[in-house]
């Protein structure tokens, strides 16, 4: 049987998306921009949407958190 080589240098590593220094998910890079991987329950709201980029995924989860804090309020 043969294997088929994985070529490790291009795959990207997950980028971790941190809101008020609380790690919500990460996101992973896709064919259609980056998908955001909750690993928090406040953040599985957004769980597997694709952003632009990695800046939009981050302003989705603060925005998400500052939500959450005025919804409590």
């Amino acid at each position: 049987m043969q294997e088929r080589t994985f070529d490790r240098t291009k795959v990207q590593k997950p980028i971790v998306i941190e809101v008020g220094g609380e790690p919500l998910g990460v996101v992973v890079a896709d064919e259609a921009g980056y998908r955001f991987l909750a690993v928090k329950l406040p953040a599985f709201a957004i769980d597997g949407q694709t952003y632009n980029s990695v800046e939009k995924a981050r302003t989705a989860a603060s925005e998400l958190m500052r939500q959450r804090e005025v919804d409590a309020a």
